[in-house]
């Protein structure tokens, strides 16, 4: 219940989850607690906003797990929530349904796998973060390399930082065509909506070493976006996207050499 990750059917809970156990996240003071797909949905319902046209969020209220809420775009699923109910699937359909679902790094798995085989598609993850996941199934495909396109001109590209196949996805049709940054956490956008920053843990507050953020800022120099997303509702940097990540990222070394 604090990540969401979902498991293999089993009679009886695992003795615990290797997601939490990760430095990068944690257990709970109550210890490791768990639930399922129906008991999650008897009591959390779907909140589903369009944040611009053909950017659909999709999240889950009460909050679950780490709190994120996912993104539809183009027949793109990006990023995953736990909670899958007839609300969520019929949203889904009447936005033009699902060719494949992308997650930018195991934080977000979820239930990706029901997701995957309720609309027939592939789930994309980085091979370098296959290690974390924990429900094998044959719709996951691990890709290799630094980017990979899909269509209509959406590319996920593995940024790192946060795990080592760290993705973000880049959709050339967002902000009226000046291009979109789907960044997960793995660009995190603050409170302060015009800065982002990058960790190791978040939860946590294990940064990055430098040497990995310049090389972050590396990639992002080559793309091209006016707006990005982040995994939580608040969290969309709007309009000169591009160079605010690009001096976030120039703060953050900065304040590594006072």
């Amino acid at each position: 219940m604090t990540c969401g990750t979902q498991y293999p059917p089993s009679d009886a809970a695992p003795p615990e989850c290797p997601i939490c156990l990760d430095e990068r996240q944690y257990v709970g003071l109550d210890g490791q607690r768990w639930t399922t797909p129906a008991e999650l949905r008897t009591g959390h319902r779907a909140e589903l906003r369009e944040l611009v046209p053909g950017l659909l969020g999709i999240g889950v209220e009460p909050r679950f797990g780490i709190g994120q809420r996912a993104l539809l775009v183009d027949g793109l699923l990006w990023d995953c929530v736990a909670l899958l109910d007839d609300a969520i699937a019929d949203a889904v359909e009447q936005a033009g349904g699902l060719r494949a679902i992308a997650i930018s790094h195991p934080h977000y798995y979820t239930t990706m796998v029901d997701w995957a085989e309720r609309f027939d598609v592939p789930v994309l993850l980085h091979a370098d973060d296959a290690e974390h996941v924990m429900r094998p199934s044959p719709r996951v495909e691990h890709w290799t390399g630094e980017r990979r396109e899909l269509w209509e001109g959406l590319e996920l590209i593995r940024l790192g930082g946060h795990f080592a196949g760290g993705v973000v996805c880049l959709w050339p049709g967002g902000a009226d065509g000046r291009g979109a940054l789907l960044s997960g956490d793995i660009v995190q956008i603050v409170a302060d909506r015009d800065w982002a920053s990058f960790m190791w843990s978040f939860p946590n507050f294990i940064p990055l070493p430098a040497r990995e953020v310049r090389r972050i800022r590396g990639v992002v120099e080559t793309l091209d976006f006016e707006d990005a997303y982040g995994a939580f509702w608040p969290s969309v940097m709007a309009g000169d996207a591009r160079a605010k990540v690009l001096r976030s990222a120039d703060r953050y070394l900065a304040a590594l050499e006072r």
